[in-house]
C-alpha cells in the first residue's frame, strides 16, 4: 500500500501531470510504486523531508527537472537488441537506402538514434555500417537520450566486461580495445557519433534522417503523446526514410503516415513520399 504520509494520491496526481507535461512520460497506479520509489532517493539526496517542497524546487530550476526526469527513466539496453532488426538493417534497409540514393549521388546515410541509453544501440550501428558499408559511401549518427548521466556513459564509450555480451567476436577485436575492467570503443567508430540531450516531447530541430531508430521509448507515453512523437518522427525523416520501434510497440491504431514493411528478417516501418 502507498505511504500516503510520504506521498498522497494528490501528490501523486500533481507529480504525474507535470512529468507528463515534460516529457510526454505517463505514470499510472501500476507504476506508481517506480515514481515514490525514485522520490525517496531524490528527497535523501537532496536532503529534504517533504515532497511538495521538491515540486517546488523542479518547477523553478530546469537543470534539476532535468535531473529528476533523468532519475524516473528506465535505461535497459545492450549491443546487439533484438538481432532481427539489425539483419532487417543490413539486409533490407541499407541496399534500399543506396538505390534509392544513387540517383542523387548521396552517398552518406544519417541516422538517428532517439532514446539511446547509454550508447550501445548508436554504437552496434556504427559497427554494422563501418563493416559492410563499401567506399565512398559514409554515414553519420546522432544519438539523443533524457539521461544525462546515460549520456555521459555513452559519450565514455567504456564498457565493463559484464556489458559487453552479445558482441560477435570479430566486432570486439576490430571496433573495441580492451583496457582495465572491460572494453572502450575505438575512436573511429566514436568519432562517428554525435551524443546529444534531447527531450522527445519536443522536436529536435533535426532534418534529413535515412533510419531512425526509437525503440522500447514510446511504450511509456498515452496515445496522444505516442502520435505527437511519431508525428515529430515523420517531419524530421527524409522522403524515403525507415523507422525502427521495439518489437513490443506498434503503430496498429495511430493515425500515421508511415507504411507497415514486412522483412523476412524483422517488421519496421518506411515513409516514402
Amino acid at each position: 500500500m502507498a505511504d500516503a504520509s510520504f506521498f498522497s494520491d494528490a501528490d501523486f496526481d500533481q507529480y504525474r501531470t507535470l512529468i507528463y507535461n515534460e516529457s510526454g512520460i505517463t505514470f499510472t497506479s501500476t507504476n506508481r510504486s517506480i515514481l515514490e520509489s525514485r522520490l525517496k532517493e531524490k528527497l535523501r539526496e537532496k536532503g529534504l523531508d517533504s515532497v511538495k517542497i521538491y515540486y517546488g524546487i523542479i518547477t523553478k530550476d530546469r537543470e534539476e527537472m532535468k535531473n529528476f526526469l533523468d532519475s524516473i527513466t528506465t535505461n535497459l539496453t545492450r549491443f546487439f537488441r533484438n538481432q532481427p532488426q539489425f539483419d532487417a538493417l543490413e539486409h533490407f534497409v541499407v541496399p534500399e537506402l543506396m538505390k534509392i540514393k544513387k540517383a542523387s549521388g548521396n552517398t552518406n546515410i544519417k541516422i538517428w538514434s532517439a532514446g539511446c541509453s547509454t550508447g550501445e544501440e548508436p554504437y552496434t550501428i556504427a559497427m554494422m555500417l563501418s563493416k559492410i558499408l563499401p567506399p565512398p559511401w559514409k554515414y553519420e549518427i546522432i544519438a539523443s537520450d533524457i539521461s544525462l548521466k546515460c549520456l555521459m556513459t555513452a559519450k565514455e564509450g567504456f564498457y565493463a566486461n559484464n556489458r559487453i555480451e552479445g558482441i560477435p567476436e570479430d566486432y570486439l577485436k576490430k571496433y573495441f580495445e580492451k583496457i582495465e575492467g572491460g572494453y572502450k570503443v575505438n575512436q573511429d567508430i566514436m568519432s562517428k557519433i554525435r551524443f546529444d540531450y534531447h527531450n522527445l516531447k519536443n522536436d529536435s530541430g533535426q532534418r534529413g534522417f535515412d533510419v531512425v531508430f526509437c525503440r522500447n521509448v514510446i511504450i511509456y507515453f498515452d496515445e496522444a503523446a505516442q502520435a505527437a512523437v511519431i508525428s515529430r518522427f515523420w517531419d524530421s525523416m527524409a522522403s524515403k526514410s525507415f523507422l525502427f520501434i521495439g518489437h513490443s510497440e506498434s503503430l496498429f491504431g495511430m493515425q500515421t503516415k508511415f507504411e507497415f514493411v514486412k522483412t523476412q528478417w524483422a517488421t519496421l516501418y518506411s515513409k516514402s513520399i
